[in-house]
């Protein structure tokens, strides 16, 4: 949408004029800060002019997800049951950071209700559809985000990922969206789901921008990233469960990525996971982790049928109250060891290679059947969740040449997260 020769005032001000436009039927932000946004991008263009700037992330115009604390406001999370909740005494740390580094907030965006579905639906707001086709979902939690920088109303836009939260919506509306290991980030003024498995990174254009928003909102002096050669790199692929089900478009774009990166000098290798990713599926069979935990965050209200609160969040939190805390810690206990394992297992491949969701995004229209609405969810997560639950680090990538878009993802060992992204680099250059 905005030009990158233009000052960070201009490129704002077609931002904000758009969002204007369609402010009787927005549905991609929840807030927008016009008025403070402006008094940060014209601090930054004087910067700027000053040859004083802060960082390559100044002026740059974000977005950040409604689960963020922003000062003197109630953190919704995507629910109306929040309305009366406190105002936030400070804004989140994340947050505090982006602002000290020159980035300009312009909007919080959607979300589906406190961030437990992955398909992008929330009852409390219109649909937002994708935003290739907007008869199309756009995935979820992290549902505005992907859209917001897909449209340009955004730069760069930060999510929150537990299961895919990211890499979903970013797959399907055509976008870059990188998860960092867990805890790379620090969670302080976001709005939990599962406090040991979620994630918050960026979401972006590029793989560029995404390393120079990571760098900040790790507390790290924010750089520039240098490309990893992919000659000789090994590449695994873990053909298996996660390439099962896969639409003809996804798998032949897949295959397109890799053959672009073998040429590039690459050595893919195949692989199997499966039998760690079965040992996950036993060791959480009564519950997700994300599940128990969120159970127990919510607690309070569960049980509590006179909300209106969206039923694919609370009846599946309800029954994950049932568990007992003695099988909840013999899950994570199991979990530390499963962990560890896939560690050792992808030790001898630099990176795994895999489509981020197997499908394409299907209409909103098609969802509205609940049972295609549960197998959709399933297929989204899949492939994704392998990355929460075995505490990696991952990224999704766009695959060129398809209508609709989708993702290739990437996968690397726990805290590699800057190695990842470099290599991420290199991939994507190919790919372009």
């Amino acid at each position: 949408m905005s030009k990158p020769n233009l000052t960070t005032l201009q490129r704002l001000e077609q931002i904000l004029a758009h969002l204007k436009e369609r402010q009787s039927d927005e549905r991609v932000f929840t807030r927008v800060y016009a008025n403070s946004a402006r008094r940060e991008a014209e601090a930054s263009d004087k910067r700027i002019r000053g040859n004083k700037t802060l960082g390559p992330l100044d002026g740059r115009i974000v977005s950040i997800k409604d689960l963020f604390d922003i000062t003197g406001e109630v953190t919704l999370a995507g629910s109306v049951i929040r309305n009366t909740a406190l105002a936030a005494g400070e804004d989140a740390l994340i947050v505090q950071r982006l602002r000290a580094a020159g980035a300009v907030i312009v909007g919080k965006t959607l979300m589906t209700e406190f961030a437990f579905t992955a398909v992008g639906l929330n009852p409390h707001h219109p649909v937002a559809g994708n935003a290739i086709d907007p008869l199309r979902i756009a995935g979820g939690s992290s549902t505005g985000a992907g859209i917001s920088v897909a449209e340009g109303t955004s730069e760069i836009s930060i999510g929150s990922d537990t299961g895919g939260s990211i890499r979903i919506p970013a797959a399907l509306n055509g976008v870059t969206g990188f998860k960092p290991t867990a805890k790379r980030v620090p969670l302080q003024g976001a709005f939990p789901l599962s406090p040991s498995l979620d994630s918050v990174g960026p979401l972006a254009r590029n793989v560029s921008d995404c390393a120079i928003t990571d760098s900040v909102l790790a507390g790290e002096h924010p750089r520039m990233l240098d490309s990893v050669s992919l000659a000789n790199l090994r590449i695994g692929v873990p053909h298996g469960v996660l390439f099962e089900n896969m639409e003809p478009e996804v798998e032949k774009a897949f295959a397109s990525g890799l053959r672009a990166c073998e040429k590039a000098g690459a050595v893919i290798v195949e692989c199997s996971i499966d039998d760690l990713i079965d040992a996950m599926a036993q060791a959480t069979s009564i519950g997700s982790i994300a599940g128990i935990e969120a159970s127990r965050i919510h607690a309070g209200w569960l049980h509590d049928n006179t909300l209106d609160v969206d039923q694919r969040v609370q009846r599946p939190l309800v029954r994950r109250l049932e568990i007992s805390e003695s099988d909840y810690i013999e899950i994570m206990m199991k979990r530390q060891l499963l962990v560890r394992d896939m560690d050792q297992r992808i030790k001898a491949y630099d990176l795994l290679a895999l489509p981020t969701v197997p499908i394409l995004a299907p209409t909103v229209e098609a969802v509205a059947e609940q049972e295609f609405y549960r197998e959709t969810e399933s297929l989204l997560l899949r492939n994704t969740q392998v990355a929460n639950q075995f505490d990696l680090t991952a990224i999704s990538l766009p695959m060129p040449g398809l209508a609709i878009p989708a993702g290739l993802m990437l996968m690397g060992q726990h805290g590699t997260d800057r190695r990842l992204l470099a290599m991420a680099l290199s991939v994507e250059r190919i790919l372009s």
